[in-house]
């Protein structure tokens, strides 16, 4: 199989596997062998028994568990592909395979390992430098980066991982310039927006510059990014109202953006219109009921009317989405001792 074509087939096969991974009815070890053992694999099974130095044989009843949901059980069918014909075409899923399990030092190990078998291949060092950036080594990382631009300095999709590393780094001034490079080789719109956004949380104008172009290439008329970073760029120079336009925009392409109606209420809030700002992050829990950050603004709003009961019934809310907000705890525990003394 082609390189490029196993590319996007690996890529297919995560992204079915993942959604897959997280359903709350994975199979047990002993439903995984129960799968195995069914007729619909049989004449893989008998297949296997006749050649059992086969490795495509191995990769395909794999990739199949893994499609069932069986991921545990596809391990040993995956490494046993690998140690037959450790091949690019081997070790991919396989990767992809350890890293829906969440075992990244396994996955680690065996990128490593395919790394030395095919030295400078590009998709094996974007994969072995992710690892390592999960793994909280970023260094190591940055050094594999730093080595395929050299490299092929004219490689965007490289420069672009480099600087979503250095985003999360909050080195935001290399990460402008990594994207500017990436954007000036390929003006795709995925390296533009991300460079928009950062233009737009340093106060830049050149965010409008960037937006407003893809726009105008968006002959289809259904981007929203570039609507969603505009309001940003305008709330974050306090034009609040340009910003509810930019983002009245996104809404009107679709609904059902929650982001949104979250920066269109805090403007709303910031320009000290609390009941307009209530009513927009009521759309954003019709939404997503589930998002506290919705409570949350909405219980500095109603704090901002003096609706005590309210305003607590909300940010307790947002705390029950997620235990770790320190700001809702805190602002509950102003208004409510009680809440803090009866250790919540």
């Amino acid at each position: 199989m082609p390189l490029l074509k196993y590319a996007l087939f690996f890529t297919i096969l995560v992204g079915l596997a993942v959604p897959a991974c997280r359903n709350k009815n994975n199979r047990s070890d002993e439903q995984a062998s129960e799968l195995l053992r069914s007729p619909g694999y049989k004449n893989i099974n008998d297949s296997i028994q006749q050649f059992p130095e086969d490795a495509s044989l191995y990769l395909r009843r794999a990739i199949r568990l893994t499609q069932e949901n069986a991921h545990e059980q596809a391990i040993a069918d995956f490494q046993k592909a690998w140690s037959l014909q450790p091949s690019l075409e081997n070790a991919l899923p396989f990767a992809a395979n350890l890293e829906i399990l969440g075992k990244h030092q396994e996955r680690l190990s065996l990128l490593e390992s395919v790394n030395q078998h095919y030295p400078g291949n590009t998709q094996v060092n974007r994969l072995l430098a992710d690892t390592y950036a999960n793994l909280g080594m970023p260094a190591r990382a940055l050094q594999i980066y730093n080595n395929m631009i050299t490299a092929d300095s004219l490689d965007p999709e490289t420069q672009y991982e480099k600087a979503l590393l250095l985003e999360q780094l909050k080195d935001t001034a290399q990460a402008i310039a990594a994207l500017q490079k990436a954007y000036a080789t390929q003006g795709v719109d995925t390296y533009g927006l991300e460079l928009a956004h950062l233009y737009a949380e340093q106060k830049n104008p050149r965010a409008l510059e960037i937006c407003n172009f893809i726009i105008k290439r968006d002959s289809a008329r259904i981007l929203i990014d570039p609507f969603f970073i505009k309001g940003i760029y305008y709330a974050n120079i306090k034009q609040y109202q340009k910003a509810i336009s930019e983002f009245d925009s996104c809404i009107l392409r679709d609904w059902k953006t929650t982001d949104a109606y979250l920066e269109k209420g805090r403007a709303y809030f910031h320009m000290g219109n609390f009941t307009s700002a209530m009513q927009t992050f009521n759309m954003a829990i019709t939404v997503t009921n589930t998002d506290p950050d919705a409570y949350f603004w909405l219980g500095r709003s109603y704090e901002a009317l003096h609706r005590k009961k309210e305003a607590i019934s909300n940010y307790v809310k947002a705390i029950s989405l997620d235990k770790s907000f320190i700001e809702a705890r805190q602002r509950l525990e102003k208004l409510d001792t009680g809440f803090a003394r009866h250790g919540h």
